[in-house]
């Protein structure tokens, strides 16, 4: 590898963990520093939505609410550069859960219990002026269980 897909991986590598921290945090508007505004995003195998960045953004606002304690990660992507655009395939798991204090207070909110998935994140990715950006992103949910 030569020092600018050096670099490339890096970037794409922290591009993805700046994913996980704006869903985990609730931070959506750092889903802007992921994806070009004319993203599409596809959850439809997890059962939700399939739109633009903006659409998707207040679906999971809303969605994720439900489930304040949430942990996202992502494994070693595959990352393949060509040309200024990137294909990045890479594992996840997921952790859905209502807080401890939610639990300890026996909230209805907690009634839900923990749901646990994986699958894979696809992404096709663009290098842009202001880095790199996922212009499409497909979840390929593999399994999801509740406790």
């Amino acid at each position: 590898m030569d020092t600018q897909e050096i670099a490339d991986h890096l970037e794409i590598t922290g591009l993805l963990a700046r994913y996980s921290h704006a869903l985990d945090s609730g931070q959506w508007h750092l889903l802007d520093e992921v994806f070009t505004p004319d993203a599409v995003i596809d959850y439809t195998s997890a059962g939700g939505i399939r739109g633009t960045r903006d659409e998707v953004t207040a679906w999971l606002a809303g969605v994720l609410a439900h489930w304040p304690g949430r942990l996202h990660l992502i494994g070693a992507p595959s990352i393949d550069v060509r040309d200024g655009e990137a294909r990045v395939s890479a594992p996840f798991t997921d952790t859905l859960a209502p807080t401890k204090d939610l639990v300890a207070a026996g909230s209805q909110a907690a009634a839900g219990g923990f749901l646990h998935g994986g699958g894979w994140y696809h992404h096709r990715m663009r290098r842009t002026p202001g880095g790199w950006r996922s212009v499409e992103l497909v979840e390929e949910q593999s399994w999801r269980i509740a406790r």
